[in-house]
């Protein structure tokens, strides 16, 4: 049973996911950890207040630290030609974000959600409480969250742990995650598709989109999403105009936006996600 893999995690620093300020790569070989390499970034980029009361990372930490363009390389001799996994597909995207805002191009690997195998290896986690925070608990591990190098290696543990107890190695998820969590189909109905990249998100769409809001949030919803129309106490994800999200002036974001950040700095676990980042997640673009 194979269990060789490369599993990554970034931090960014603002809501564009090409603003990567942090990146940590964790190498596992027979479920053991071969390597580690984690880096701060200089995103040449702002740093939204949001961003860094998540993960602690500002202007003053980055100075001086590479850009990304400078470490693509070491990136890339890390996770080429391997099986790459990642706590949902925000890192993923990220990764592929950055490579196109320095116009490098992208690591040829294959991808692997540990989330969605969170979803099909426990019972538990099929429908919600997959976040990496949850599963690390339910699985023993101890980490420090929203550190790039940490998570990274707490979503290599799970894997790890969930071909422990499948008996399904590497190639054998890689399968398995892209098919229904339950084979049979057998599901009630509901509002996000349950088998969707996103599921267990609950998405609020705020400020001028580039496609009818309607068409926007029927494609969160075939994405897995349940789509409401104001931020509440269970809201996972804003998704903002791609013209609105620059505006850092705190009165001139709306007031779903503002909220958004209210909720976070209480502890909320909120992403805030461009139109074009949102788009690029449910496959309408490259």
């Amino acid at each position: 049973m194979s269990m060789s893999f490369a599993a990554i995690d970034v931090e960014t620093a603002n809501a564009d996911l090409a603003s990567v300020c942090q990146i940590g790569i964790v190498r596992f070989g027979a479920g053991e950890i071969q390597e580690q390499w984690q880096s701060l970034i200089d995103p040449e980029d702002e740093f939204d207040r949001v961003n860094v009361s998540i993960h602690g990372i500002d202007e003053a930490m980055v100075r001086g630290a590479p850009r990304f363009g400078d470490v693509s390389s070491r990136v890339a001799s890390l996770l080429a030609g391997r099986v790459v996994v990642s706590h949902t597909a925000f890192d993923r995207l990220a990764l592929s974000r950055v490579h196109e805002k320095y116009r490098i191009p992208r690591i040829q690997c294959r991808w692997l959600d540990s989330a969605r195998v969170c979803r099909r290896a426990w019972a538990q986690f099929a429908r919600r409480g997959y976040g990496l925070a949850d599963v690390a608990s339910h699985c023993g591990i101890e980490f420090r969250h929203h550190d790039a190098l940490e998570d990274a290696t707490a979503a290599g543990r799970i894997l790890v742990r969930a071909m422990a107890e499948t008996g399904l190695g590497v190639e054998e998820w890689l399968a398995r995650a892209d098919q229904p969590i339950d084979p049979q189909g057998s599901r009630s109905r509901r509002s996000g598709n349950p088998d969707g990249e996103l599921f267990g998100e609950v998405a609020v769409f705020t400020g001028a989109l580039a496609i009818p809001r309607r068409e926007a949030a029927d494609l969160a919803a075939a994405a897995g999403c349940d789509v409401v129309g104001a931020v509440t106490g269970n809201v996972t994800l804003l998704i903002v105009g791609d013209q609105d999200v620059r505006k850092l002036g705190g009165r001139e974001k709306s007031s779903k936006h503002r909220k958004a950040e209210e909720l976070i700095a209480k502890g909320q676990a909120i992403r805030i996600l461009t139109e074009r980042d949102f788009k690029a997640m449910v496959r309408l673009e490259s």
